[in-house]
Order: C-alpha cells, then sequence, then structure tokens
C-alpha cells in the first residue's frame, strides 16, 4: 500500500452471501440471485469500490447450477483486484458446536471447492456467524488462512481491560494452543447501522452523522459493513418485524451512500485484507484473547443470538445434532472415507438447519438426512448402540459395601464413596473418589449453606429440571420406587424408578470400584418431549474441597487443544436468561465429550456422550465471601424465537453423564 494512505481511516466492506438462508425456500433462490448478487457485483464495478464477499462452497455451488454467468463476472472482479474473495468453508457450520474433525474438513473441502469454482484459495475467513473460540485458531492457520474476520463488540463486552482504541487497528487472536493469527474487526453496530439506512429506517443525513464520529480520525480502521447480502430488495420472511420493501430501490440507496463515501477526503475504501498493513502501527498487533470465562464463545449482535440457538432449540437441534455425532463417529472409525461422505456431513450440519428453517426446507432436510445414515449404517455398519446397564449378578459382592442409611442409600468401593439420596429421585447427597481428606467433592449444599438470601436453597446434584412456559417445574426430585442392587465384575449399579408429572423417568448410577468414577445414566419415558428448558445432571461443587485460588473450568469448543478458563474473581452464569423468550446466555459446546472443574490439586472431569445425545454444558460461579457457588449443567433444551411450539413425538431421551476424579491436575 501506498505510504501516502497512512493518514486516511482505512474503511472496508464485506458482503456475506448465504443461499441457504433458513427462511428462503429454494424456488425463491434465483430471485434472490436476481435481486441481492447481481446488484451487488454491479455496484462494485460500476463505482469502482473494492469490498470483500464471502460465501461457503455450497453457496457458490447453488449460484453456479443457477446463474453460472454470476460466477464469471465475481471471477472477473476478483482479476480485476475490485473483490477480495473469503473464504469460510464448505458449508456454513457453527465451529464452536462441531469436533475439531468436522471443522478441519469443512475448511479443508471449503478451500479445494474455491480453487475449483472460482481458481483461487482465500487468505481470509469470515468466521461462520462470527461464532469464536480460540480453539478455532489452530485449524485456520493450519489449512492456511492468514487472517481471521471476528466482532469486537462482545469480545470487548467480555474484556472492559481492552482500550476503545483497539477496535480501529488489526490485533492477534490467540489460540487455545499459544498460535496465534491476526484478527481484522468487524462491528455489528456498524453493520446494524447501514441496514437501517438502507431500509429506510435511518435518514442519509443521520447515518453520515454516525460515520462522522467513526472518521474523524488519524489513521486505523474500520468496517462499514460485514453482514448479510440478502436482505436488500429482498425479504427472507424471517421476522414478523422485517422492514416492508419500500417503493425506492435498497440498492439504489447504498449507491447513493457510496457516491458520497469515494469522495469523502477522510477514508479510503479497502478491501479487507489490505487494513493488515496497519499490524506493525500502534496499538496494533496486541495478542488478545477473544474468548473468557464469562463468555467463552462468542457470537455477533445481541445476547440473544448466542451459541445455543444452534444447540438445543429450532424445530430439533438436539436430534438433528445427535444424528450427526453420530455419523461422524461412523467416519472416524473407518479408515476408508470418501470426499463426497465428509461433504455431506458437512452440508447436514449446517447452521441454517437449526434456526428459522421453513417447514417445507425442514421436511427435505430429515429426509436427506434420514437417506445418508441409512447409506452410512449399510456401508459401516450401525453405531451409538445402547449401553447395557445391567450387572451379571444380583448376589452380594465383596467389593462393596452397600447398607441404607435413613433417606440415603451408601455405597462404598475400593475407589468411590457414594451417597443416594432416595427421597430426591437418587440425587446425590455426597460424593468422595480417589484419594481424599474426607471432604466431599460433589453433592447437595443444604438451605442455609451459603449466608446470603439469592443462593438460600437446597442444591442438589445428578438431578433434571424442566422448565415450560406458564406451567409449574419438573424435576425427577420425587421419592423413588422399585429400587434395584446389581453386582457386576468391578462396579454396582443402583437403579430406580421416578414418576414426574410427564412421565416416568428411568434412573440408574453406577458406582467402580477400579477408578474414581461413578455414573449417571437417564431415560425419559415420555410421550412428548415439551418445548420446555431442559437442564439435566446438575453438579453442585463442594467449596470446601477445591482451593478458590486455583479454580478453573477447561472444555473443547471446536478444537483439538482444550480451553482453560480461570475463574477466581470472575462471575459467570451460561444458563441466565437473556429476556423471556430466550433462556439462555451461552453454553459450552464440549465437543470432545468432556469439560472439567478443578484446582492445581484435582478435578473433576464430567463427560457425556454426544452420540446419545448432543447435549451442551452450562455453568455458574459466584464468589459469597470466603466460599464460592460453582455449578454445572448440561441443556438438552432451551428457548429463544426459533424454537417451535409444535410437540414431536420422540424416542426415549436418553443419555449417560460419568464423573471421573484425576488427581494432580497441575502441578
Amino acid at each position: 500500500m501506498d505510504n501516502d494512505l497512512k493518514s486516511f481511516l482505512l474503511s472496508f466492506l464485506i458482503f456475506h452471501l448465504n443461499l441457504a438462508y433458513s427462511s428462503i425456500e429454494e424456488e425463491q433462490r434465483p430471485e434472490v440471485i436476481q435481486r441481492c448478487y447481481w446488484p451487488l457485483l454491479n455496484l462494485i464495478e460500476d463505482l469502482q469500490i473494492p469490498a470483500g464477499v464471502e460465501a461457503t462452497v455450497c453457496t457458490l455451488e447453488s449460484i453456479a447450477a443457477i446463474d453460472y454467468k454470476w460466477i464469471k463476472k465475481l471471477i472477473e472482479l476478483v482479476n480485476q483486484d475490485l473483490i477480495e474473495f473469503v473464504g469460510s468453508g464448505y458449508a456454513q457450520i457453527i465451529g464452536p458446536l462441531v469436533p475439531a474433525g468436522v471443522n478441519e474438513a469443512n475448511l479443508y473441502l471449503g478451500n479445494k471447492g474455491y480453487e475449483q469454482l472460482l481458481g483461487i484459495r482465500p487468505k481470509t475467513a469470515l468466521i461462520n456467524e462470527q461464532a469464536y473460540s480460540s480453539g478455532l485458531i489452530e485449524i485456520y492457520k493450519n489449512v492456511g488462512y492468514e487472517a481471521i474476520i471476528m466482532e469486537w463488540n462482545n469480545p470487548a463486552h467480555a474484556h472492559p481491560e481492552w482500550q476503545d482504541e483497539l477496535q480501529y487497528y488489526p490485533q492477534y487472536a490467540l489460540g487455545s494452543n499459544g498460535c496465534k493469527l491476526p484478527v481484522i474487526w468487524n462491528n455489528s453496530v456498524a453493520f446494524q447501522k447501514f441496514q437501517r439506512y438502507a431500509h429506510g429506517d435511518m435518514e442519509l443525513e443521520e447515518y453520515l452523522d454516525y460515520l462522522s464520529q467513526q472518521f474523524n480520525r488519524d489513521g486505523g480502521m474500520f468496517s462499514l459493513y460485514g453482514n448479510d447480502v440478502e436482505i436488500f430488495d429482498f425479504r427472507p420472511g424471517r421476522y414478523q418485524t422485517e422492514a416492508a420493501l419500500s417503493e425506492e430501490s435498497e440498492w439504489q440507496r447504498i449507491r447513493r451512500l457510496f457516491e458520497l463515501l469515494k469522495n469523502d477526503e477522510r477514508i479510503k475504501i479497502v478491501k479487507p485484507g489490505e487494513v493488515l498493513s496497519l499490524l506493525d502501527k500502534a496499538p496494533a498487533g496486541n495478542i488478545l484473547s477473544l474468548e473468557s470465562a464469562e463468555q467463552p464463545v462468542p457470537v455477533k449482535k445481541q445476547a440473544k443470538y448466542n451459541i445455543t440457538r444452534w444447540a438445543v432449540t429450532g424445530r430439533d437441534d438436539i436430534g438433528s445434532n445427535t444424528r450427526c455425532w453420530r455419523i461422524y463417529e461412523q467416519l472416524q472409525s473407518s479408515k476408508e472415507t470418501s470426499e463426497e461422505e465428509w461433504k455431506e456431513l458437512c452440508y447436514l450440519w449446517s447452521s441454517d438447519f437449526r434456526t428459522h428453517i421453513t417447514e417445507k426446507r425442514w421436511k427435505n432436510y430429515l429426509k436427506r438426512l434420514s437417506q445418508f445414515e441409512d447409506n452410512m449404517n449399510e456401508k459401516y455398519g450401525m453405531q451409538n448402540e445402547k449401553l447395557l446397564w445391567a450387572g451379571k449378578s444380583t448376589g452380594e459382592s465383596e467389593l462393596f459395601e452397600v447398607r441404607r442409611q435413613g433417606r440415603c442409600q451408601i455405597i462404598k468401593t475400593g475407589q468411590c464413596n457414594l451417597w443416594l439420596d432416595c427421597k430426591r429421585g437418587l440425587a446425590i447427597n455426597r460424593f468422595w473418589g480417589g484419594v481424599t481428606d474426607g471432604t466431599f467433592l460433589c453433592g447437595t449444599l443444604p438451605h442455609g449453606f451459603f449466608e446470603d438470601i439469592s443462593l438460600d436453597s437446597d442444591w442438589y446434584s445428578g438431578h433434571s429440571i424442566i422448565e415450560c412456559l406458564g406451567k409449574p417445574k419438573i424435576t425427577d426430585l420425587n421419592p423413588v420406587h422399585d429400587l434395584d442392587i446389581k453386582y457386576g465384575k468391578d462396579n454396582i449399579i443402583i437403579s430406580a424408578v421416578v414418576d414426574t408429572a410427564e412421565g416416568t423417568v428411568y434412573k440408574s448410577v453406577r458406582a467402580s470400584s477400579s477408578v474414581p468414577e461413578i455414573a449417571i445414566h437417564y431415560r425419559f419415558i415420555w410421550n412428548l418431549l415439551p418445548p420446555a428448558t431442559f437442564r439435566c445432571a446438575h453438579i453442585t461443587i463442594n467449596p470446601e474441597a477445591f482451593t478458590r485460588h486455583s479454580l478453573y473450568y477447561a472444555t473443547h469448543n471446536g478444537g483439538r487443544y482444550p480451553e482453560i478458563f480461570p475463574l477466581t474473581g470472575r462471575s459467570v452464569d451460561l444458563g441466565a436468561p437473556v429476556s423471556f423468550l430466550v433462556s439462555s446466555s451461552g453454553c459450552l459446546g464440549m465437543t470432545e465429550g468432556w469439560m472439567e472443574i478443578g484446582d492445581s490439586a484435582r478435578a473433576l472431569q464430567i463427560e457425556v456422550d454426544k452420540t446419545e445425545a448432543a447435549l451442551v454444558g452450562l455453568l455458574s460461579y459466584q464468589e459469597i465471601k470466603d466460599k464460592y457457588f460453582l455449578r454445572v449443567a448440561f441443556s438438552a433444551g432451551e428457548w429463544d424465537e426459533t424454537r417451535k411450539n409444535n410437540q414431536l413425538d420422540l424416542e426415549p431421551l436418553e443419555f449417560t453423564v460419568r464423573i471421573r476424579v484425576i488427581e494432580q491436575q497441575f502441578g
């Protein structure tokens, strides 16, 4: 870049193209190309305005099948150096919710597809839906990306120590394994202002006043736009609150804006990658952790757009994600897989099938998913065989001490000491494991344990809570019946039946004699899974068992390496509602199937099997005087505006949660 540009504010645009947009029917795609995609290219060419254009390979393939001339024009403008093509992958996948192997395949297949369709390999990647985790950095870097584009607003909100000036310069995002990549900042306030102007909700003068506040700078960068294209001169029908189309073309309004901006001496409009020339200018180049304990997975825009919207809401996110996990395990366990199979899995894991998908497209999706499952089962054999929760004998064993003490069933093995509350649905009253000083690790903290009225309750472990809008709370904290004890070779299983208002819950708890581990198996025999928040296997940590000054949690959110979050001095509540309509503030992807809670001496590793049910993790942490409240849970369902009220017949919801004690996790 010429040296005489140093005093300009470098402004850039990123137009996100997604022909798989959830609420757009397939037969509308030619109209989207005509009304949205062609005007974009015409605008760039006519005004000679450089811009970034991003699309998945799936979108490019769909465009090519409908109107290959558009692809040819895109290539032409790339070759003319007017467009920087920005990559994102084969399909629009939410990286923090899928295993690292799928993220790697998606980016690899994406780069291969870009080369085949466009003859290029992009150097800059737009993080899909701006859903970020530090574990993704290594994957983007390994496939050849030299920079990522990520929203500034949410990471900055979670990091009040950051100076505001950092948003005007590229920085480095720190990965969970210590690697780093330059990050170019998108800005959700800026792109929403742009949309309001284009839609006529903001007059040109008002919008220019906003831009002037950003442009009156000596150097730096600013993102003018970084979001959807399908919303200009077209309405996807996603929200009832969508602005009506006016007689004036929105692309004409955008054109009028850029005619003015081209002559604004305060700015220079450049392609997104060009702002990396600022990396050696202060205050650029700082190495930042974009994530935090309070916000492990930042996502664009307001808090209602958090990661749970693709995990456990929608029409049946928990079901479709579980089925994708089973296909993934089949591909992983096979030595001979094809690129077409990995492409299909990436497609089926696309984000747009998990939010505002139309009824017609949803039925087509389920049909395609079922067909692929049948093909995989025929080729690789059935996966996800149910765990047999039955001992080999019903007689007593010298390996175990089993006795009843009041309301509690007490089980002692060589590695575990477990008290189960029979009046509270086999809730864990106390659990010790491994080397112990006599302090239980997790269990029930009784009413009055915390000298704080906000925590003045009984805090149980190993139970489920289901909350339907406008209905009483449902739990499995009811007295058990049909208690059964079976002895295996090296474990003991306590099983019982718990009746609830929605149906029967079969619950089994297994304690090992060879390792410090217990497991809880749930089977919900309900005719209908109600539209509700469905939070399972709450685990309440005993604050007397883990030292506060070294307390942490760790998990994987789409990467190969674990992400570690210190908790001291923090206040975390991922399960806190955002509003009456949005029940959760975020979650943990747990893409290797576990989360860990511990200190420098020991930890609890809590595991789930994603092929049984693709549960996601929730965590709450609060410091109270010399104590702390720390609790985790697993969500099978949350509320947001994508959740459908229709109640569907389901096979029983069935899953297992394992709790293992790990000694000397850190020295």
